[in-house]
């Protein structure tokens, strides 16, 4: 995590240099600390469920990992988040709808979700792991998250 300049990066409450923490109390936290850090970095990294930000493409690698710990106690909900990112169009349809005069101003926040998605996409091996756990809530959703991969 140190790697990332997480400062440097906002999400949609501001500065994305609170992301760290909530990645710990997620990986680390009892089951109540861990799913509100979760819904908290939710709200940041994937608004509303469908809005992405700028943080979010740096945050996938990190909750793939959550996903896949055993130990996390909202594995479940780490991998609808990751499913929720990877499913979001909002800023690619907000581009195309907008007057083309605009269509410019979109061109960043399109570019945070086509990242966000090659960030998913690169993790297929994991969903793939995921999808075969004796859990039926991760192999479900990590199910979900394959069939919308394109092959390869």
């Amino acid at each position: 995590m140190a790697a990332v300049r997480w400062g440097d990066l906002s999400h949609a409450n501001g500065s994305a240099g609170d992301i760290p923490a909530l990645l710990s109390r997620v990986a680390w936290g009892d089951e109540a600390n861990a799913r509100a850090a979760l819904d908290d970095l939710s709200d940041k990294v994937c608004a509303l469920g469908f809005v992405v930000s700028e943080a979010t493409p740096a945050v996938v690698p990190f909750l793939v990992e959550l996903a896949g710990n055993p130990e996390v106690r909202c594995q479940v909900e780490v991998l609808e988040l990751i499913a929720s990112i990877y499913e979001t169009t909002q800023w690619e349809e907000a581009a195309a709808a907008a007057d083309p005069r605009y269509r410019s101003e979109f061109s960043e926040k399109v570019a945070w979700e086509a990242s966000a998605k090659a960030v998913v996409l690169a993790h297929r091996g994991a969903f793939e792991v995921l999808a075969l756990d004796s859990d039926r809530g991760t192999a479900a959703v990590a199910d979900r998250i394959l069939s919308q991969l394109p092959m390869g």
